[in-house]
């Protein structure tokens, strides 16, 4: 299986990425209350296909979304320094990932 990460910083943000040949459109939020980062994924053109994924580690995030049929196998969140932590608002992108596995 081969693992892919998904490029991120520390702000919320919308960009592009394609896995697997598919072209996704991310939107990733800070959620202040739950203090946890929340994914949003659409298609290409932007309309959304799953909304509202918090990034938390030890979990597939598209495991109870199979049935969208996408274009990887699993979506998941680690910290360098313990895979167990969440990703915190300053830590995404340096010691936070998201990665894509095919």
């Amino acid at each position: 299986m081969a693992t892919y990460e998904i490029p991120t910083s520390p702000q919320p943000q919308t960009f592009t990425v394609a896995l697997n040949g598919v072209t996704y459109t991310l939107l990733l939020k800070w959620n202040v209350s739950a203090q946890a980062w929340m994914l949003d994924i659409s298609d290409a053109q932007g309309t959304p296909i799953a909304t509202g994924i918090p990034l938390v580690p030890g979990l597939n995030l598209a495991g109870q979304l199979g049935y969208l049929d996408f274009a990887f196998d699993s979506l998941f969140a680690s910290s360098d320094n313990d895979p167990a932590a969440v990703p915190t608002f300053s830590s995404l992108g340096s010691t936070g990932h998201l990665y894509a596995e095919f």
